[in-house]
């Protein structure tokens, strides 16, 4: 796949490059488009900061928006196209984007915030020009179709944090597979060489590109590997463009996981899936439950990756090693090393949960952008940082998370892990989800409270006969005192929970909810 100097992409040719639920273009085709959209960035007056914003639904559109920054080094600006007003402002004035990309979805409210935030240039695709944004066909015909020079530093996404543990925080996508390059020239010949040993096949991108794993698929694109991006996902459509493009490489998070499990075992059936090497799945935990069901279906193909949008992959478990460790995680991979703290600061040795560090050892730790207090607080010394949550490794080095900080409940100064709960309940098979809170108890301080998804929720499961399956199951204080049924406990599609949020009404409003 030799890049030739001329080209944005890696081959050329009348194969399949890109499609999504409406068109699909060839190599030739993105080539074209990338020129013009490469050009028309470098042709805009973009500040020192040089960011773009894109603020839109998964579409080919969106994926060649995101490629061309990478070409033209540019910094892209992933934005959440669910965010309301005051939201997609904050992002857009914390990142100085000059650009604005929309879909036909979010093209009205773009347009009153980029309008109210000033100095930002709206370009929507599919938008008939609405609300003042410039159309994405008229852009690109105004752009040169020449070949766009490679020689500029590239740079990397400014992305968001989820904002489940409070207001989202900015951080310069690091990568940690992905050395830095001196040019755009540099960085592609780096992709082509990360991908050299990825199987050869279509790639499927079935999360919304604003998360970070999802971008991931962008970069396979670019070193030259076809892609196929969902709209949104919907589970059986999943498995039919499995089977009709013989995807070979997807990305899933557990609330996939649990969709397609849910799915009729004939329609299950009527889906070739063979044609799979490796799922990765990341985003959140995975009941052992499901992965186990998962790798029955799919074959041992799975392979998880635990890290955080502020440090990249820092472990990674295939699918034999996690049935030899059910619940793993994997081992820490380099640059990293593991290290793992008592609350009085004690290091832990093997099987003794505490808090997750990981030491860099290129020195670099994480960063939250503009936030300085932020990133001293995820740091015990230079270099060595904690994404938040707590767990233990055993002997042969695999880690195993058994929660968050923050999510832990305190009651009557015992901790409570709520992850713990959480797994036993999503394997009962009357409950489709759950998540575990602390409210308040007057004499204890908190108590553990679950919200459940029942399977059935005209005949949900009698609350009493749940909490003594569970008690059966756990020591007695980690048992919840209460359960509430209800029909949605707010996922994103990373498979996260805002607990913050699902905290707020069981608490007074003069208490700050951590």
């Amino acid at each position: 796949m030799a890049l030739a100097s001329h080209r944005m992409v890696a081959i050329a040719g009348d194969g399949l490059a890109l499609a999504d639920d409406r068109i699909s273009l060839s190599w030739t085709e993105l080539d074209a488009m990338l020129n013009r959209v490469v050009n028309g960035l470098l042709a805009h007056p973009l500040g020192p900061e040089r960011r773009v914003a894109v603020f839109a639904a998964n579409s080919s559109e969106a994926v060649v928006a995101y490629l061309a920054c990478l070409h033209a080094g540019v910094s892209a600006v992933p934005v959440n196209p669910n965010l309301k007003a005051d939201e997609l402002a904050y992002v857009l004035r914390e990142s100085a984007a000059e650009i604005l990309f929309v879909g036909p979805e979010t093209v009205d409210l773009g347009g009153e915030v980029a309008c109210a935030v000033g100095g930002v240039e709206l370009i929507g695709w599919r938008c008939d020009a609405k609300a003042g944004a410039t159309a994405w066909e008229a852009w690109l015909a105004a752009q040169s179709d020449a070949p766009a020079p490679d020689d500029m530093p590239p740079r990397r996404y400014l992305q968001f944090t989820s904002g489940t543990t409070g207001f989202p925080k900015a951080i310069d996508a690091v990568d940690t597979t992905l050395p830095q390059a001196d040019t755009v020239a540099g960085f592609f010949a780096m992709l082509r060489e990360w991908t050299a040993e990825r199987p050869e096949g279509t790639h499927l991108c079935l999360g919304p590109l604003y998360f970070n794993a999802s971008l991931t698929s962008v970069r396979i694109l670019g070193a030259g590997h076809p892609l196929v991006v969902m709209t949104k996902f919907d589970a059986e459509r999943a498995l039919e463009l499995i089977e009709r493009y013989r995807i070979v490489t997807t990305l899933m998070v557990p609330t996939h996981f649990k969709r397609l499990l849910s799915l009729p075992d004939s329609v299950r059936a009527r889906f070739d899936v063979g044609s799979l090497k490796v799922v990765t799945h990341t985003g959140a935990a995975c009941p052992p439950e499901v992965k186990r069901a998962m790798i029955d279906w799919f074959g041992p193909v799975l392979v998880e990756a635990y890290g955080g949008t502020e440090s990249g992959t820092t472990n990674l478990i295939y699918s034999d090693e996690w049935l030899a460790h059910p619940g793993s995680v994997g081992k820490t991979i380099a640059p990293f090393e593991l290290e793992i703290y008592s609350e009085e600061g004690e290091r832990l040795g093997p099987n003794v949960p505490g808090q997750i560090f990981f030491r860099d050892t290129r020195g670099r730790g994480i960063v939250y952008r503009g936030d300085p207090e932020k990133t001293r607080a995820a740091h015990r010394e230079p270099g060595v940082f904690t994404l938040g949550d707590v767990g233990y490794y055993d002997e042969e080095g695999f880690l195993y998370i058994t929660d968050r900080v923050s999510d832990m409940i305190v009651s009557g100064g015992v901790n409570i892990y709520p992850a713990e709960i959480e797994h036993l309940l999503v394997a009962h098979p009357d409950i489709v989800d759950a998540v575990v809170i602390g409210v308040p108890n007057a004499d204890l301080g908190e108590e553990a409270k679950a919200l459940v998804i029942p399977r059935d929720p005209v005949t949900p499961p009698q609350a009493e006969a749940l909490l003594a399956w569970l008690r059966g199951q756990l020591a007695a204080y980690k048992c919840p005192r209460t359960i509430d049924f209800v029909n949605d406990v707010g996922r994103n599609p990373a498979g996260k929970v805002n607990k913050r949020q699902l905290r707020a009404p069981y608490w007074p409003s003069d208490r700050t909810i951590g």
